[in-house]
């Protein structure tokens, strides 16, 4: 248990914003499982129910004022349990429950409607697996074809998608079928080069595999359904290994070292669990399997700037126009609970220099928690230069470096990989960043053959086109609670004898958003976003104290609107959206994603309240993707691509806050010919070019 600390008491309990432990997800369990003593349970999640707002903000105020105390009013340690119930009828009824953790206590209970859909399981994902196998639907169809010698079925279960008009509203599971050579006798070798032209259905209540879909592998100018290929249909394919053992040529063998050290140790401090201290930054940080790391409670140098931030959805649409695969859409946070996938980060692999691990906690069928250990890495890292001017008339420069504390989690979904972090800096800004990677969907293609829809990136493997579509959650706190959000655009005015004599003044425009709306980017406007504190004013611009986002105006959702692709995903069909806030209002694309027609409970829905929000507790949504229609190069393991969100102060401050940040001169770094650290002209000790003792220069 974590002791609270605050400068002013001590007391043995769990923060609010800590997220559960195992024992209290043991608890919540145990009183599920007594409220229905006759049925049996299969757990989904068990997470912390995070307290409202209007009972947390107090809290905080106190705790940020070092006034907290065991007297203090402290909101409630909350669990939200979702689980089936298995009666008689032996029909699943999904549920919520919310437990008081302290006095062991079920305080609220929902039957969810049939209409919504729970996500998914690693343990449905098993069921699925052997059913297929079980199946002799299934296993008839693996038998139409003629696999090579040492070749075996590779079962990869993928949700449905949106339901079609014709299906039954009924819990279904769908899997992408490959094979893998066992003759390489290796358990990495990639079976993503051959994709079997077969999807298995699974009605999950019946346990049943209810029909197989049978793919068309032709190409351009080919019908969309139809069979086409032979019944050899590996033959063409052609392996693609990643491990680096099974590599035909090996590794590369002229790559030196470069490790990160820091002699000094991290400059970060952890406490209380899951407070973190850097560079005059202060937040906490927690794990649930929704939504991975959550940041709390932002503060600058004492100041308050966002009360939340999170990764609140992700789709990812496909363009094969073929069916099935209209309904090929995941909503990778909202479908399956990332907690599961999400990575055991390794040290000096995927975070690098002194590393602090984070554990989560996850929940198996039997409701019990267990440690998913290193789940979330923070540890700082060089951006380059932070800022830098030389006084040309001396020679002197003074160079600082951009320093960047890194929390950062990744996730496995199937076959791709996602990186995602927040990055604080040393002036006050906050990047939050995506990077895609691993391995692109792949289904068969005929030999010879191309298509409008995909690349062919390995004979008889078409990479189908996709969008990755992300939505971050912003709640800010400048200054307090009552924000306002307002558009900024500079636009071009025409020559005027009195206001532009010249032609060279253009309009810096401000339209604050009044009313809860969508709106999109306009990089030729230079359309920015500045939340702001409209009742605090900066003494030296005389303009409110804010921070601004500028959306990246990448492409939306490309999918018609009246798609079920689109219907499912209306959040990404604007690039920001400004709500008020409302509790537990957390998820762009509504609670339940899985199977879904129509996004419901979303950032559409809450927009369309019509609520004002000029100086009002506010949310922001912005919306950014990856339109990727794939390369030769992307395979059999795609490189890295990477999108960044920047929330940068805008005058926040009176000044570049990273001024005092010292000029720094790496000891280490040394020239080519090992003649040792120092400029070309022999000023190796900063002082013979008029620099003060270890600055860096010219």
């Amino acid at each position: 248990m974590s002791v609270v600390s605050n400068g002013s008491a001590k007391t043995d309990r769990r923060h609010p914003l800590s997220q559960l432990s195992v024992e209290e997800t043991t608890i919540a369990r145990d009183v599920v499982l007594a409220c229905h003593p006759d049925a049996v349970l299969d757990f989904r999640t068990i997470t912390l129910q995070e307290p409202a707002k209007a009972e947390l903000v107090p809290f905080l105020k106190l705790e940020h004022a070092g006034k907290l105390s065991a007297q203090s009013e402290w909101p409630p340690r909350l669990a939200r349990v979702h689980y089936d119930v298995i009666d008689s009828s032996k029909v699943p009824k999904y549920s919520e429950s919310i437990v008081k953790i302290d006095s062991r206590e079920r305080i609220a209970h929902e039957l969810m409607s049939t209409e919504s859909h729970a996500s998914l399981t690693v343990h449905e994902f098993g069921i699925f697996i052997e059913t297929c196998k079980a199946s002799p639907l299934f296993q008839s169809k693996i038998k139409e074809f003629k696999l090579p010698q040492g070749f075996e079925v590779v079962i990869e279960p993928w949700p449905y998608g949106g339901l079609d008009k014709a299906d039954e509203n009924r819990r279904y599971f769908q899997g992408l079928i490959f094979a893998v050579d066992t003759s390489k006798n290796n358990a990495d070798s990639n079976f993503y080069p051959f994709p079997l032209p077969i999807i298995p259905i699974m009605d999950y209540a019946k346990r049943e595999i209810i029909r197989i879909e049978e793919l068309a592998t032709g190409g351009k100018g080919d019908p969309l359904t139809g069979k086409t290929h032979a019944e050899r249909v590996l033959d063409h394919c052609k392996s693609a290994e990643y491990a680096p053992e099974l590599l035909p040529g090996g590794t590369r063998k002229d790559l030196k070292d470069l490790n990160v050290v820091q002699p000094d140790g991290p400059s970060f401090s952890v406490s209380d669990d899951n407070v973190i201290e850097w560079q005059k930054w202060r937040f906490r940080i927690s794990f649930n399997p929704r939504e991975g790391a959550v940041i709390h409670d932002v503060c600058y140098d004492g100041r308050s700037v966002l009360y939340r931030l999170s990764f609140s959805e992700m789709t990812v649409p496909y363009a094969d126009p073929r069916p099935p695969f209209h309904r090929k859409q995941a909503f990778d946070f909202g479908d399956g609970g990332l907690g599961h996938c999400t990575n055991n980060l390794q040290l000096g692999c995927d975070c690098l220099g002194v590393i602090k691990y984070f554990d989560g906690v996850v929940t198996g069928a039997d409701g019990k928690g267990t440690k998913a250990p290193n789940v979330i890495c923070l540890h700082e890292q060089d951006n380059g230069i932070g800022w830098k001017h030389t006084n040309w008339r001396t020679g002197r420069a003074v160079v600082t470096r951009r320093r960047e504390l890194v929390v950062q989690f990744i996730i496995t979904l199937a076959n791709y990989e996602y990186v995602f972090a927040f990055k604080f800096d040393q002036a006050g800004a906050i990047q939050v960043e995506t990077r895609a990677t691993g391995i692109v969907s792949v289904v068969n293609i005929d030999a010879g053959k191309t298509a409008p829809w995909g690349t062919v990136v390995g004979p008889g493997a078409l990479a189908q086109n996709h969008q990755h579509l992300f939505c971050v959650r912003i709640d800010p706190a400048i200054d307090g609670h009552s924000n306002t959000v307002v558009q900024q655009e500079s636009l071009p005015l025409e020559p005027h004898p009195s206001t532009n004599p010249n032609g060279n003044f253009y309009e810096v425009r401000e339209t604050p958003i009044t009313t809860s709306s969508a709106h999109d980017a306009a990089p030729f406007n230079n359309r920015v976003f500045k939340i702001q504190n409209q009742a605090k004013i900066n003494p030296i611009s005389g303009k409110p104290v804010g921070y601004k986002i500028v959306p990246p105006p990448t492409q939306l959702i490309l999918a018609h609107p009246t798609s079920t692709q689109a219907q499912r995903a209306r959040f990404a069909q604007h690039h920001l959206w400004v709500t008020k806030y409302k509790d537990d209002e957390l998820y762009a694309g509504g609670r339940y994603t899985l199977q879904s027609r129509l996004d419901k409970e979303g950032v559409v829905d809450a927009a369309a309240r019509n609520e004002g929000v000029e100086q009002e507790d506010v949310v922001v949504w912005s919306v950014f993707g990856l339109t990727h229609n794939p390369r030769s190069e992307d395979w059999p393991v795609m490189p890295v691509e990477i999108i960044q969100l920047n929330i940068t102060p805008s005058e926040f401050f009176e000044g570049n806050p990273a001024i005092d940040v010292p000029p720094a001169r790496d000891g280490r770094s040394r020239l080519v010919n090992g003649q040792g650290s120092g400029d070309e002209n022999g000023h190796g000790d900063g002082e013979a070019s008029g620099r003060a003792d270890g600055e860096c220069g010219c």
